[in-house]
């Protein structure tokens, strides 16, 4: 799928839905509105909008009364949610993470030996597990419990912190050559996903990073050592194993 911007891409998504006809729409997108508006007219018209706020949604789609939102991922290394490291503490925490395993999560975040992000010595990610492996995978046992999980999936991926709004879909790719999820098929593929190892911290397939480590303490990029960064890696190959399992091939 060709790299594009991703706003510029999520407004081609707008251009061509909006106030078009389903009959007129490209097989991907026909395919698309007929699964979000399975009881519309072929002839019923489509309104679509950015949506300018910092949610999760992207673009919203209405047709007739129905309102559906969708958000929009394009490239590789998608992020799907970014907060202060504070807001997210304090979300493991009302969800009864263990406070040894927050303060090893910020340890790893930090990679400068503290807990505050104010140490001396900043190494990078595959320094610090080369001796802080076995705490990491602990970690990683609280943190893909189902019901934090399920939580961890409504914040990052179909509703965030800030919305009362959820996505019904999240489409990768461009407005030719895309492919997409239900929010039902994101829960279930990340449910499925919980076991799988991984060297990194991370809710499933979601791994938690810091927004940049800045190694090499360029002021420019400072703050983002205090926010964190959830992204979905592996998204095209979770999609595809979705679509495989889906027709009975996986």
């Amino acid at each position: 799928m060709a790299s594009t911007n991703g706003k510029d891409n999520e407004y081609e998504f707008v251009k061509n839905l909006n106030n078009k006809r389903i009959k007129e729409l490209n097989p991907l997108l026909n395919s698309l509105i007929e699964s979000l508006f399975p009881y519309e007219s072929e002839d019923s018209i489509i309104k679509c909008w950015l949506n300018h706020y910092p949610q999760k949604t992207d673009i919203l789609i209405k047709v007739n009364s129905h309102i559906k939102g969708v958000s929009i991922k394009v490239g590789s290394k998608n992020s799907v949610h970014v907060e202060p490291v504070t807001k997210f503490v304090h979300f493991l925490r009302e969800n009864n993470v263990s406070q040894r395993s927050i303060d090893e999560y910020l340890k790893y975040h930090y990679g400068d030996g503290s807990t505050n992000g104010k140490g001396t010595k900043r190494i990078s990610v595959e320094e610090y597990k080369k001796d802080n492996q076995k705490e990491i995978d602990k970690i990683n046992l609280e943190l893909n419990d189902i019901s934090l999980l399920k939580k961890a999936i409504n914040r990052f991926v179909i509703q965030g912190n800030n919305s009362d709004f959820k996505i019904d879909a999240l489409v990768y790719g461009s407005v030719n050559d895309f492919l997409w999820l239900s929010s039902d098929d994101i829960v279930s593929i990340l449910l499925k996903n919980r076991n799988n190892y991984s060297t990194g911290v991370h809710f499933s397939s979601l791994f938690v990073q810091p927004k940049n480590r800045c190694l090499n303490y360029n002021l420019k990029y400072e703050k983002d050592r205090y926010s964190v960064q959830i992204k979905w890696y592996g998204l095209f190959d979770d999609i595809m194993k979705n679509i495989y399992y889906k027709s009975g091939i996986y």
